[in-house]
């Protein structure tokens, strides 16, 4: 079947965060818990990249990004997307979690995240639940489905075409089988609701 690839790689000499999650991947509101990973693809051309930005509230993906290489640049574009289309209020508490991957531990992604005034957070290698099921729909759903793929344009049209179903179309029994855009859109017009009466 070919050879693995391993994409978390940590180093124990380099600091980490703390892990502010605790295996606990649930949010009260948009922009409260992000998770990130990515995860690997084989193409005719040679392996690509795909990172994802996860929202915990809804499992909304709020960024990703499609690359040749494993660079922290890659993960930290798809982190930019996410900061460009959500627009978190700086300090008002955004926790970033991700494994000890050494993109994620990197000076570069880490100063960003402070900048942008997101605390960080790191598991232990394998432990960010709920970015890897969403990562394994995204295989199943997608990559193994719809392969062999023949380049990373390929893989990056298919992503974006799936990250759009998922957002806006895939019913999700966690959040009341409904999409994600459509838990964030309801718990927004609640809150206007209460603001309204209050």
């Amino acid at each position: 079947r070919g050879r693995a690839v391993k994409t978390t790689r940590s180093n124990p000499a380099t600091p980490c965060p703390e892990d502010r999650v605790d295996r606990k991947f649930h949010a009260p509101a948009p922009n409260q818990l992000w998770l990130s990973d990515f995860t690997y693809v084989a193409t005719w051309a040679g392996f690509v990249y795909v990172a994802l930005v996860i929202d915990a509230f809804a499992r909304r993906i709020v960024g990703w990004r499609v690359s040749r290489s494993m660079q922290a640049q890659f993960v930290l574009d798809a982190l930019e997307q996410a900061l460009h289309d959500h627009r978190p209020a700086e300090r008002a508490g955004l926790v970033h979690h991700s494994d000890r991957g050494a993109r994620y531990v990197s000076i570069k992604y880490t100063e960003r995240l402070v900048e942008a005034g997101i605390e960080p957070s790191v598991g232990s290698v394998g432990d960010n639940a709920l970015a890897e099921t969403v990562i394994g729909l995204f295989k199943t759903e997608v990559i193994h489905r719809r392969g062999p793929w023949r380049n990373l344009e390929a893989v990056e049209f298919a992503t974006l075409e799936w990250v759009d179903w998922f957002n806006n179309r895939r019913l999700l029994e966690p959040i009341g089988n409904i999409p994600p855009a459509e838990a964030e859109a309801r718990f927004y017009a609640q809150s206007a609701e209460l603001a309204m009466v209050a």
